[in-house]
């Protein structure tokens, strides 16, 4: 277990002082040292300059997307010298993730050879625990790294290694725009989940050309049924945006620079041409487009969602676009949304029905007013089941009955969630569509 740093025990507390009187005040430090305590570690590969391995939780693997999650709330106090080092840590061993296989999703802490499932094919290497391929798995790195330099002003981070991550992940979303000419297949022969294999000998269902760029699964590590995951090509453009800026400013690559800006605007060009559908009058974004005509209406709880597009940075939450998705999202419309007695919010295919996700909740509250913030809050602090911790899913009519013990990205959430309303919200840090930072 690593020592709490004196500055996020400080943060912790002010935040419980603030938060006096709601049952969050109780359990809010807890939320925010559980994945520093709980979670991270030096390393074990010897390396030019430190490493931060962070666990999803109660899964020794790695996930690119998690740990950036996990993470975000400790940009609050990014100014400590020891807290900046950790996420300068964590950032290099994205960073080192990425180099070693694009495509892949979660990673083990070494080249131990453990994978979560037996018998995928291809079959992943020793690095991998994981190799379903992900479009948000790719912006994780690229939206931390450009939020520890906005936090701390430091740039030791966007080394060499980051500079070619960069230009790989740039490449790799060039070449799933046309997806038929990828070299990415994902087949398991047996799995715990129906979307654990892509059909078509592992290459997934048939898309067209959008200027969207593809993805095998969501941010649930499920099977993508159309291929182009909108909320997924949404956070992509933000995040190309940021790393247009740091292209120009810190790698001094104008290059990669107008490259990244370029994909961002075809991606949005895509976004707008294929994925906005009619759904009873309003014109909504739906999740997942194949770009021949097929489109999912609904949201799933995971993170890039539709529900998150302001947190991505893609939009105001005041967009009527958005509006108009986010009415159909948090309605009986979208057959991942679920109301009970002590909650209502979006699931997920991954979880059973009725069970809604923390996730969700949060980000309910993040991207709607202050007393929406407040009143998911509240609701986050009493279905914890006597826990004290946020757990990925619960059943919206009996918190008792939830999914994993723990989730440390619920965790982080939730804390987010907090921060914010106590006036040290961390978004701000965090790349923006040009639209966005103008509206």
């Amino acid at each position: 277990m690593w020592a709490v740093p004196d500055s996020l025990r400080t943060l912790g507390r002010r935040l419980a002082a603030e938060l006096r009187g709601s049952p969050a005040a109780d359990i809010v430090e807890s939320c925010l040292t559980n994945t520093w305590t709980t979670s991270m570690s030096w390393g074990t590969e010897p390396s030019a300059a430190p490493e931060v391995f962070v666990r999803t939780g109660d899964i020794p693997a790695m996930w690119l997307r998690d740990s950036t999650a996990q993470v975000r709330p400790y940009l609050a106090v990014a100014a400590d010298p020891q807290v900046g080092d950790v996420l300068a840590g964590v950032s290099r061993r994205q960073i080192r993730c990425v180099l070693l296989d694009p495509y892949a999703n979660a990673f083990n802490d070494g080249p131990t050879g453990a994978h979560g499932e037996p018998g995928d094919r291809p079959t992943p290497g020793e690095w991998v625990w994981e190799r379903k391929y992900e479009l948000d798995s790719l912006c994780a790195p690229l939206q931390l790294a450009y939020a520890i330099r906005r936090a701390t002003g430091r740039e030791d981070h966007l080394d060499e290694a980051f500079h070619r991550a960069a230009r790989t992940i740039v490449r790799l979303w060039r070449t799933e725009q046309h997806h038929a000419r990828s070299p990415y297949r994902f087949i398991r022969p047996s799995g715990p989940f129906a979307g654990d294999s892509l059909p078509h000998d592992g290459r997934g269902a048939r898309v067209g050309r959008t200027g969207m760029t593809w993805s095998g699964f969501r941010p649930s590590d499920d099977a993508c049924e159309h291929g182009y995951l909108v909320p997924a090509n949404a956070l992509a453009s933000a995040t190309l945006h940021g790393l247009a800026e740091l292209a120009s400013s810190a790698l001094h690559d104008p290059e990669l620079a107008h490259e990244s800006s370029t994909l961002a605007d075809e991606i949005d060009a895509g976004i707008l041409a294929h994925a906005v559908v009619d759904a009873g009058g309003a014109s909504v974004l739906a999740y997942e487009v194949d770009g021949l005509g097929a489109a999912l209406l609904g949201d799933d709880a995971n993170l890039p969602s539709l529900l998150s597009l302001p947190l991505s940075g893609w939009c105001t939450p005041q967009d009527p676009l958005y509006q108009a998705t986010r009415r159909l999202v948090l309605s009986t419309a979208n057959p991942s949304f679920f109301g009970g007695g002590y909650a209502s919010g979006v699931g997920s295919t991954h979880t059973p029905d009725g069970h809604v996700w923390p996730l969700a909740i949060a980000t309910a509250g993040l991207t709607g007013d202050r007393t929406a913030a407040a009143q998911a809050l509240e609701t986050l602090a009493a279905t914890t089941a006597g826990t004290g911790l946020m757990h990925e899913s619960f059943h919206a009519d009996d918190p008792a009955r939830y999914t994993r013990d723990w989730f440390g990205w619920a965790n982080a959430m939730f804390c987010e969630l907090a921060l914010d309303l106590c006036g040290s919200g961390v978004r701000h840090l965090f790349p923006v569509h040009p639209r966005t930072a103008t509206a």
